[in-house]
């Protein structure tokens, strides 16, 4: 052995791992506390920490929200507004009188999961303007209505697939056809899909409006007697 591979005073070697300044005399050796790795990642309900590598984005659905308010000038804006302060996804939003003229409804679809939805609920009946808010069952009517402008070069065979949708021709001339379409969301997007092989020039669609099968009421107009 040379000189220099002699060991350090008291029998260490060169080589061992630093031992840290806190760790206790004769104790084990190891690395410094801030060498050491540290868990990262959110604990959950049975406070067991979930690698964030691993944990699933929470699953999201569409669903319809019926919201009640006063008709009044800048309600929509308020609405509107309060979405996207708090970045929900809006699919869809219509508005409309009701059978009482000092009531509007809004139909709002929106695309989120549970929690965001509960949220979005919550959110909308604290407005001033919001009566009542009701997510409606999945059941629930919907329906949504397109106006598709193709060409006329083929107006015998437009005629054919609008009636193939239980649609039918509300405009025509030399060059285009103007076809209506009503029904649920599904329904309209395969109707688009059909008229794609006319040269389809402009669509225009509605959103989404719905209600309640039944007695069961979409929004109870009598909370705003409270």
């Amino acid at each position: 052995m040379s000189s220099d591979e002699t060991p350090a005073s008291g029998g260490e070697s060169l080589d061992a791992p630093r031992q840290s300044d806190d760790a206790p005399r004769n104790g084990l050796s190891g690395p410094a506390p801030e060498e050491r790795p540290h868990p990262t990642g959110r604990r959950n309900s049975q406070g067991i920490r979930i690698d964030p590598e691993v944990e699933a984005e929470p699953k999201t659905r569409r669903t319809v929200l019926s919201t009640l308010v006063d008709h009044e000038p800048g309600v929509l804006a308020a609405v509107s507004g309060l979405f996207r302060r708090r970045q929900f996804n809006i699919e869809s939003l219509t508005v409309g009188p009701t059978e009482d003229d000092d009531y509007a409804r809004m139909t709002i679809v929106i695309e989120e999961s549970d929690p965001g939805i509960e949220q979005a609920k919550k959110q909308l009946e604290k407005l001033v303007p919001v009566i009542a808010v009701t997510e409606l069952d999945p059941d629930a009517i919907r329906r949504e209505l397109a106006l598709i402008k193709v060409d006329a070069e083929h107006p015998d065979k437009v005629q054919a697939v609008a009636e193939m949708y239980d649609g039918k021709a509300v405009d025509a001339c030399s060059e285009t056809v103007t076809v209506e379409i009503t029904g649920s969301r599904q329904k309209v997007e395969t109707a688009v899909e059909a008229f794609e092989r006319f040269e389809i020039r402009e669509i225009v669609r509605t959103g989404t409006t719905a209600l309640e099968r039944g007695a069961r009421e979409t929004a109870d107009s009598t909370l705003a007697d409270d």
